[in-house]
Formats: structure tokens, C-alpha cells, sequence
């Protein structure tokens, strides 16, 4: 059974690399990974592969970057010519990124069953280009799995057959677990000269926040009084630093002595450098999972979240863009051990019971004269 694996951005990295390790133990599924090539960066890209131990891509479309609508259709345009050369049995998409809409439209078009991995999470915030990628995909995939309960409660409501979900846990979990000791060892630290729990890590990129100036004009109120107390650290991604040389907050910027904006790190560096923190200033969805696990406190500068069990499982608070709002939880959080357990099943486990049931299903409904030999 050849499934198609698919991945295009960062974010799809950490949750792709335990599948392709957990396929290893089903001689009858063969892998084969794709590489759309949304996020482009030769460096990052050798960096998180080598880091995370995944296999080099059997293809990379090499789409690079565009407008939501350019970059789908290329990757669209390219998948189609590939599925029709290679004609897989399945293709396996995770997460919510465009790369992940677009191979599923596809394969859907071409009559091949579709796997979510990272299926029924809801912000219920239309306005985000990734709650669009994740209804559409639920749609259209014939297997969905599922990282927490409120993802069950979604999927039945948008009328998805509950045969085709599956609570099974959580792949990012499962790549912080395996490579948490590794990063221990990362100097990340004495390179930036920092101490343990003396500094905080910001990462910003939704443009809700980094494309509009007077959000992000807010959000900057509370960074000067808190780089005013400690250091921030902020691994600036690149649509985030060209908003800010075209626009009139750069400035701001510049005169925040302890705000220290340094180039992305590698999966490592960063895993070792928030585990570190006092406190993790965010928007990324990801990072609320990594920081629940690792104990850290987490502030996510967003009205809403698709990952509702890091709010009342984790670590994890919603403030918006308000600064009083961010200022007033930063206090309260800082120094403090917060409250939190594992949530179900994110147990380092979760790749392996998804390609179990893969294998399962596809014996089922894919191959089923492979039943009555055994196989």
C-alpha cells in the first residue's frame, strides 16, 4: 500500500517525522514522502530533517512562496502531476498549512482517500487562513485522527461519521519526547548568554498580529516594560521582519536594548531555549502544545485557540493584544510553577497507533482481498 506523505512547512516537520519512523515496523506500507516545498529555506530545511532524523523527500515540487491563491494552485498543479505518475492508494496530510488543503483537494478530485493527522481542531475564527485549511480538509478525508476530545466533539457536530475518527494523541508530542534529552544539550544559552529562567522567548507571525500596525503597535506597549525586567528573546520569522522594514514600527524596535531579535533556530536550539524560559510569548498553535509539556508558562496573544485543552489542561492563557491584559498574566505567571498535567494520550505513542490503524484500514477498505490471505 504506497501512501503519500505530505509536508511543505515547518510546522509539518516535527509532526511527520515519527510517522515515517513508526511505518518501519509495517513492511506492507510503503512510504513515500512529498515535499511541496512551501517553506523554502535550504538552511531551515536541513536543519529540521537532519535534527528530526527524517528521510530525505522522494520528491520536493519546490513551490516556494505566493499569495494563499498562487501558492495553492502551484502546489495543486504539481501534486495532480505526481499522483497520476505514482498513483498512490492514500496520501497522508498533516496539520493546517496550504499545503495541506491543496494535496487534499487533489487527491479527493482523484478518487484517492484522503488521512487528516491533526484533525477537528476549531478556532471558529474564519478570519484565519488555517481554520479554513483544517474544515476543508476534515471534509474531504476519509480518515481522521484526532489529538484531543474537543476534536471528537467538533467533527460529530460538522456530521463526520464517527468511524472515521480516531482519538489517538498527539504527533508533535511525540517528537518533543524523543528529542527533549538531545536538546538539553543544545548551547543555545551560553551562546545568547542566558540564564535558566532569567529571560523570556517570543515568536510572532499570524498576520492579524504582525500585518496590522496598531495590533502590533499594542502588543509592543507590553514588550517595553517587560524587556524593561528581563531579556526577550525573539527568533524573528521572516514575514514578521519584512512587515517590519516596510513599516513604522521598526523603530520601536531598534530602541528596546533588551528585546534581542535573532535569527530562527533550528528545532533543537529552540525546543532547548523554551524549555529554558520564564515565560513564552506566542501566537503559534505548536508552541501552546510544546509548552504544555515542558511546564513553561505560555501566553498566547491571540482572542482564541484551536488547542482549548492547553487552556485548562496546560499551561497555556489566552491575552489577546491588549497590553494590560498581556501584562498583568506575564506577572502573575512569572516565577511561578504552573499547574498542569499531560493531556490524554500525548504519551510520545501517538504515530504508531495512527499507522497500526492505517494498516488496518487499509487492509479493510483499500486491499481487501489482502484479508483472506492473511496479510
Amino acid at each position: 500500500m504506497k501512501i503519500f506523505n505530505v509536508c511543505g512547512a515547518r510546522p509539518n516537520f516535527m509532526k511527520i517525522a515519527p510517522l515515517m519512523r513508526a511505518y518501519a515496523n509495517h513492511d506492507e506500507i510503503q512510504p513515500f514522502l512529498v515535499h511541496t516545498g512551501q517553506h523554502y529555506d535550504e538552511r531551515m530545511n536541513k536543519w529540521f530533517f537532519d535534527e528530526l532524523e527524517i528521510p530525505t523527500p522522494d520528491v520536493n515540487l519546490g513551490v516556494g512562496s505566493g499569495s494563499h491563491a498562487v501558492q495553492t494552485a502551484q502546489i495543486m498543479t504539481r501534486f495532480e502531476e505526481l499522483m497520476l505518475v505514482q498513483k498512490p492508494e492514500a496520501v497522508l496530510v498533516v496539520g493546517d498549512v496550504n499545503s495541506t488543503v491543496a494535496c487534499a483537494l487533489v487527491a479527493t478530485k482523484l478518487g484517492t482517500p484522503v488521512i487528516h493527522v491533526e484533525a477537528g481542531l476549531r478556532s471558529f475564527d474564519r478570519a484565519m487562513p488555517e481554520e479554513i485549511n483544517r474544515v476543508v480538509t476534515d471534509t474531504l478525508s476519509d480518515l481522521l485522527f484526532v489529538t484531543e476530545q474537543s476534536g471528537l466533539e467538533n467533527l460529530r457536530r460538522e456530521g463526520v461519521p464517527d468511524e472515521r475518527v480516531h482519538f489517538v494523541g498527539n504527533v508533535m508530542i511525540d517528537t518533543l519526547l524523543r528529542f527533549k534529552a538531545k536538546a538539553a544539550e543544545s548551547l543555545v544559552l551560553e551562546t545568547l548568554k542566558l540564564t535558566r529562567k532569567g529571560y523570556t522567548t517570543v515568536t510572532l507571525h499570524r498576520p492579524s498580529n504582525v500585518d496590522d500596525d496598531v495590533v502590533f503597535g499594542r502588543i509592543l506597549d507590553a514588550f517595553e516594560e517587560i524587556q524593561s525586567d528581563m531579556p526577550m528573546i525573539f527568533p524573528m520569522h521572516p514575514r514578521t521582519r519584512s512587515n517590519l522594514s516596510r513599516g513604522p514600527l521598526g523603530g520601536r524596535i531598534e530602541a528596546m536594548r533588551n528585546l534581542r531579535i535573532i535569527e530562527p533556530l533550528g528545532y533543537l536550539d529552540f525546543l532547548h531555549l523554551t524549555s529554558q524560559a520564564a515565560c513564552v510569548l506566542t501566537d503559534s498553535g505548536g508552541i501552546q502544545e510544546e509548552t504544555t509539556i515542558l511546564g513553561v508558562p505560555c501566553l498566547t496573544l491571540r482572542e482564541n485557540t484551536e488547542r482549548p485543552v492547553t487552556l485548562t489542561d496546560g499551561t497555556n492563557q489566552l491575552v489577546g493584544s491588549d497590553p494590560e491584559k498581556i501584562l498583568t498574566a506575564f506577572r502573575q505567571v512569572v516565577g511561578q510553577k504552573p499547574l498542569t498535567q499531560r493531556p490524554e494520550l500525548w504519551d510520545g505513542s501517538a504515530a504508531d497507533r495512527i499507522v497500526k490503524i492505517i494498516h488496518e484500514w487499509g487492509v479493510r477498505s483499500i486491499r481487501p482481498e489482502s484479508a483472506s490471505v492473511g496479510v
